[in-house]
């Protein structure tokens, strides 16, 4: 059996958690720049809020609704996250995190209640973190997706058990195609034009004809809603072939200092995430754009070839401004740049060329100690200074929560 373990309203949830006053009251968070809505608590969800509505189209009605609105803060949420994941290992020795919010958990060989295993697992991380989870639970990954949406949406304790064709079968007739996992628009339209609109309908087809009308990982999905294990656990999940770093201007800039300070800090967070699952990089993709909406659009792209595979921060930074002032255009207003780290490679098994000079055990020991220094002590603690101090160019944050689990200033006071 497996089961899957996700967070209601995350970003919601996680901004309630250091708000107690809040809860069963509406919340949202905005995503990057204010700009649109990225997460609702279930009482928001409610009211008829918009999800990814631009929230200046309906901040009257938030206001009406008395509606309380966060600026995202990923920092906080991820810091909770790995509080959730952190409690949830300790249910199953073999488990994959999915995304920030999700974990899948394999029971397999556990003589359980698990009705009650789950209930358990509900209760812990709501006694630990204060997280409100579904747990849904089947013989399958697909099945477990299935029964987590049935926790979180029907009359259930916020835990839900597939555990035979009867069940998931009932489950399957109620739901349409495109709640299945894996299953999107564009996949659900060509299962539509093959007279299959619900979940059951596409469990009960043939799976041979499926996979020669769409492919092999659909013909999966309906073996997986009939109960039988095509996709394992993916415990260890191999570093990524490219990393990108992007954002939208708080403020649209003309100033070419100001877009290389931009590029800069981009760099730098890139580099981080490429030690992190410890490669090289060969090349660099930097793009620069300005407001398509306004006169006098302007976009620009180029790729930079390094002098070596490297995870020098100073390196790629330096080669990211070189490529940057090559894309700037003077009197154009940019609104959105970004880098990207192309042919990644693991460092273990990199054969250094002879002739080149490769990446130098005196950077790697820098590297190391600014990564140590940010980890501890909260990230921007030591910055590079290509990327400039915290200014107008900045992101768009008015409604940022405390930084209630990375800074000491922050800390949450209780007072008894």
């Amino acid at each position: 059996m497996m089961a899957l373990v996700d967070c209601n309203s995350c970003y919601a949830s996680c901004e309630q958690i250091f708000r107690p006053d809040l809860r069963d009251k509406p919340v949202i968070v905005l995503s990057n720049n204010d700009g649109c809505i990225i997460a609702r608590s279930k009482e928001a969800k409610k009211l008829g809020v918009p999800d990814l509505q631009p929230f200046f189209k309906v901040e009257e009605q938030l206001k009406k609704h008395r509606v309380v609105v966060f600026s995202a803060n990923f920092r906080l949420y991820g810091d909770i996250s790995n509080q959730v994941m952190t409690t949830l290992r300790d249910f199953s020795p073999h488990v994959e995190q999915y995304s920030i919010d999700e974990m899948f958990l394999d029971f397999s060989g556990m003589q359980l209640d698990l009705n009650e295993y789950g209930s358990i697992i509900k209760q812990t991380l709501w006694q630990n973190v204060r997280m409100p989870v579904g747990v849904g639970i089947a013989p399958t990954k697909t099945l477990s997706k299935l029964a987590n949406h049935a926790a979180k949406n029907m009359k259930t304790s916020g835990v839900a058990v597939l555990d035979s064709p009867l069940k998931w079968q009932w489950l399957q007739k109620r739901l349409p195609i495109n709640k299945i996992w894996g299953v999107g628009k564009r996949l659900s339209q060509r299962l539509n034009a093959l007279g299959i609109h619900s979940a059951y309908q596409l469990a009960q087809a043939d799976p041979h004809f499926i996979r020669k009308q769409t492919s092999i990982n659909v013909e999966r999905t309906i073996r997986e809603l009939n109960g039988e294990a095509c996709i394992g656990l993916d415990e260890q999940p191999a570093p990524k072939k490219e990393i990108f770093v992007t954002r939208s201007f708080g403020k649209k800039t003309g100033s070419k200092e100001e877009l290389l300070r931009h590029i800069s800090r981009y760099a730098a967070a890139a580099a981080e995430k490429l030690r992190s699952q410890n490669s090289f990089c060969s090349s660099l993709y930097l793009f620069a754009f300005t407001s398509e909406f306004k006169p006098g659009f302007y976009s620009n792209s180029l790729v930079i070839k390094l002098p070596y595979p490297t995870s020098n921060s100073t390196l790629i930074i330096s080669h990211a401004k070189t490529g940057m002032s090559r894309l700037y255009q003077p009197g154009s207003l940019f609104a959105k740049c970004g880098i990207g780290l192309l042919d990644i490679r693991d460092r273990n098994f990199y054969q250094y060329d002879l002739f080149s000079p490769g990446q130098q055990a005196q950077t790697d020991d820098l590297m190391l100690m600014i990564d140590q220094v940010n980890q501890r002590y909260g990230r921007d603690s030591l910055t590079f200074g290509a990327e400039g101090l915290t200014g107008k160019w900045t992101m768009r944050q008015h409604r940022l929560s405390p930084s209630y689990t990375s800074s000491w200033l922050d800390l949450p006071r209780v007072f008894c």
